[in-house]
């Protein structure tokens, strides 16, 4: 491996320029003005997959964005990995927070920023600059490989489940590799084994058929703001407990293992606090912050919005009020289950003075992988080669619904191998990634098709 790794090494440059092609492409999947830079950004992919030497590649037509598929299928009788990535990517606003403009790479003290740089294009093709070098060292790659990109991750991926479930036998492998989370922080590498779920419901509360004066009007009619806020603040307690009933009846408990492991890890509050710049933590009794994080559910409101926002005054009752919610899961609850749930308390809580509707706007399973399995003791190594120290098993508190389709529908491990770091501003501005976690990403990639590949059973 060392004269693959050499490769890796002399061609850092050409990677850093061709990720910087990438991240200059503004393939906002939530943006329907957007629709031609994402496939432009598609056919790139498709175009790298095949300099870097895929046999096949192509861009699939979908409802919504289109996916790049492409495949290595040369090494007969060794495992095959299936590469997940996205090369979509959230929308860079507010535009003027950002240091330098999100779609023109800028490298600072060694990080290259843009809007996608850790979320996902800079992690998704270490990948295949890995297959790259693997081709240009030997000729040969120590496992088959496939490719599926997508274009929709960052709206809940609704093609995806659809193209996996007809696609089976075209997927078929041994294990899927994900690049799309981050390493525990720079000095100690990891591998995540867990993720949470996700459901993301609207509610909306309906008064009267419009505005009305607050004076003339005020105390006859029920307020729909007043209710909307006074209905979310029952759902949970002042301790952060979630009252909705029901609600924690099927969470899969932390082990007393899982507790020890996470506490031994190097994690302060006090630090974690203060570059939050939050005033205090807060968060459900009995936890840690890491727990709560990663191994424990939420409900959150995410926006909120009635009656008069602007500048000055305007005495009105709203009509009307909404509010966006997101409930973190953990394994086993299901977003089937927790809208259920969510649902039915919100409209017994509403008064009958207004009407109450409740939108599911998407969600997605969690997903624990057994940490034993040979599939992550490979990636352990190659990780361990790469980084130069053993990496730690850790759970993530956002959520990828995906990883648990795989998982369903292909019936094979997921490993979860990434290189972002915590600080890497996702979904925010000035979004980064480490170009020392760049190129080891590569390496660590590399690594990993070896280890896997010559694992016996795999």
């Amino acid at each position: 491996m060392s004269a693959v790794i050499a490769t890796i090494r002399a061609e850092q440059t050409r990677y850093l320029h061709q990720l910087s092609e990438l991240l200059r492409l503004p393939s906002v999947s939530t943006d329907a003005s957007k629709k031609a830079e994402i496939v432009r950004t598609a056919e790139w992919m498709k175009a790298r997959l095949l300099s870097a030497g895929c046999t096949t590649a192509e861009v699939i037509a979908t409802d919504g964005h289109p996916i790049v598929y492409g495949e290595w299928l040369g090494a007969p009788g060794k495992p095959t990995l299936l590469v997940y990535g996205h090369y979509d990517v959230q929308p860079a606003e507010p535009l003027d927070k950002w240091i330098s403009p999100p779609f023109e790479p800028t490298i600072r003290d060694g990080r290259i920023y843009a809007r996608g740089a850790s979320d996902d294009k800079g992690q998704v093709v270490i990948h295949i600059n890995a297959l790259e070098a693997h081709l240009k060292t030997h000729g040969s790659v120590p496992v088959n490989l496939k490719f599926l990109i997508e274009g929709e991750e960052e709206i809940g991926s609704p093609s995806l489940p659809a193209f996996v479930a007809a696609n089976q036998q075209r997927l078929r492998c041994d294990a899927v590799v994900v690049s799309d989370t981050a390493m525990f922080s720079k000095d100690q590498p990891s591998i995540t084994y867990g993720l949470r779920g996700l459901v993301y419901l609207q509610v909306d509360l309906f008064g009267t058929h419009g505005d009305l004066h607050s004076g003339s009007f005020g105390g006859a009619v029920v307020n729909p703001a007043m209710a909307l806020a006074w209905l979310l603040g029952k759902l949970k307690d002042e301790k952060g407990k979630i009252k909705v009933p029901g609600f924690y009846d099927n969470v899969v408990k932390l082990t007393a293992a899982e507790r020890r492991a996470f506490k031994s890890l190097k994690h302060s509050d006090a630090k974690f606090k203060r570059d939050l710049g939050a005033p205090e933590l807060f968060g459900e009794a009995g936890f840690t912050t890491l727990e709560r994080i990663w191994a424990r559910p939420t409900l959150d409101i995410n926006g909120l919005w009635a009656g008069f926002t602007g500048q000055g005054a305007k005495t009105v009752i709203p009509a009307e009020a909404h509010a966006k919610l997101s409930m973190r899961l953990v394994p086993n609850q299901t977003p089937a289950e927790i809208t259920k749930k969510v649902t039915q308390a919100i409209k017994k809580l509403a008064p009958k003075s207004v009407r109450v509707e409740v939108q599911n706007l998407h969600g997605g399973d969690g997903w624990l992988a057994p940490t034993e399995h040979p599939a992550l003791a490979a990636a352990s190594r190659a990780v361990k080669q790469a980084f130069g120290k053993t990496p730690v098993f850790v759970r993530e508190g956002g959520s990828i619904p995906i990883v648990a389709n795989f998982a369903r529908v292909l019936k094979v491990p997921c490993v979860l191998l990434g290189v972002g770091l915590n600080d890497d501003n996702l979904h925010a501005p000035n979004e980064k990634l480490d170009l020392d976690n760049f190129h080891k990403g590569i390496e660590a990639a590399a690594l990993f098709m070896q280890e896997f590949g010559a694992q016996k059973g795999a």
